[in-house]
């Protein structure tokens, strides 16, 4: 019989009320509330439905899920929405990977003030983006594209960094072309570099000067004015790092890149190993090598903390659109960049979406929840709702 799959939902389990009991002075209420969701995900606790097969009659559960961004068994199906919603967006023109990430220092600060200093990188990140490309010299053109927040790296240590999708071109300060950036390359990121570290430190000593920023810990001394400016010295003038992947091949390789960032948690379940009392084992890659595979051990309390440095507050966006992609400007951007480009926009009305979650399923992933897993022949019809925490009238039927 094959062992069950390891889910970070497990490991929660068997070991958050003791987490939650050694730190229950400085867990956040967020972060309990991350917590809940996971472990209760795909439970009795949050409800369900019982199917039966109207062939063969074979009879499963299917508990309800518990929706938050956080936990790794509920990103699937947004995603696919997610996706599918951008197919109309992407235009017929090399797109480009460009990363900006903000020095251990800055990103100490950021920890304890989230909500502020994640929207002032999408800020600085933004504005450095649209000034240099809007600079005669380097592009010269109007640009759009998306930037995505990630908190953390392969180990799950807090790494805060953005990843923008862009495409490789703009519209003409006129509208009247559209300006296309040289083969391989977009815009100098030397000088993105220098313009993001300016316009990041500026919105920060802002915020700092007009008491935005919080201080606590080892950090509690920036609370004053000649601390939190020596502090800065290091990161002033040091090299900021932001740099560009090659480009994509084409459209579908944005999406399927796009898949991969856009809806990612810390970590996703696949890369779980195993659990044990004194272990929780899943595999990382060391990006100074590659193509060595590396398997990491922590203890289950800390990489419930470690996993835990990266639940964002409520309410704060992860995706944004910009510039020929936002939402304000998104369609009359692109049509005005697909017209220009010589390419027909697809007019074709986007069927609303279905009311039942297994019909958007179907069409999302070209997989359908209604086949019967026993006898292929047969369809599943739902019998029986479940409140939460509620139990079926009668343990799920056997195959006829």
């Amino acid at each position: 019989m094959m062992r069950a799959a390891l889910e970070l939902a497990d490991v929660l389990r068997r070991h958050g009320t003791t987490y939650r009991e050694a730190h229950a002075d400085s867990l956040s209420h967020a972060q309990r509330r991350v917590m809940s969701a996971i472990e209760r995900c795909r439970t009795a606790a949050l409800g369900g439905h019982v199917e039966e097969c109207d062939t063969c009659g074979h009879q499963r559960i299917a508990y309800n899920s518990c929706g938050n961004r956080h936990c790794p068994k509920c990103q699937s199906l947004a995603r696919a929405q997610w996706l599918d919603d951008r197919q109309a967006d992407l235009l017929p023109v090399p797109y480009f990977h460009v990363v900006f990430t903000i020095p251990e220092q800055i990103a100490s600060i950021a920890f304890q003030n989230k909500r502020v200093v994640y929207d002032i990188l999408f800020q600085a990140t933004a504005e450095t983006l649209h000034t240099i490309a809007a600079e005669p010299r380097h592009l010269g053109a109007a640009i759009g594209f998306i930037a995505i927040l990630h908190t953390w790296g392969q180990n799950l240590v807090h790494h805060p960094h953005l990843h923008c999708v862009v495409p490789g071109g703009g519209l003409a300060p006129d509208g009247s072309r559209w300006v296309a950036c040289k083969p391989g390359f977009f815009l100098p990121v030397r000088v993105l570099s220098r313009l993001f570290r300016r316009l990041f430190l500026e919105r920060l000593q802002h915020a700092f000067d007009t008491g935005e920023l919080r201080f606590f810990s080892s950090l509690t001394h920036l609370s004053e004015p000649a601390q939190f400016a020596r502090y800065l010295a290091g990161p002033r003038h040091a090299e900021w790092v932001v740099y560009a992947k090659q480009p994509f091949g084409g459209p579908q390789q944005v999406l399927d890149y796009l898949g991969r960032y856009t809806h990612r948690v810390a970590i996703s379940n696949n890369r779980l190993v195993s659990l044990t009392d004194g272990h929780v084992t899943f595999r990382w890659k060391d990006y100074r090598r590659p193509d060595k595979p590396r398997v990491m051990q922590l203890p289950p309390l800390e990489f419930i903390r470690r996993f835990l440095l990266h639940v964002l507050p409520r309410g704060l966006q992860r995706i944004r659109h910009y510039g020929l992609l936002s939402n304000r400007l998104r369609e009359s951007r692109l049509t005005a960049c697909l017209h220009l480009l010589k390419v027909e926009p697809d007019r074709e009305a986007r069927s609303a979406p279905e009311p039942d979650y297994r019909d958007r399923y179907a069409k999302l992933t070209g997989r359908s929840l209604y086949d019967c897993p026993v006898c292929s022949r047969g369809r599943m019809l739902c019998i029986e709702r479940l409140l939460p925490g509620g139990s079926p009238r009668a343990p799920p039927a056997s195959p006829r």
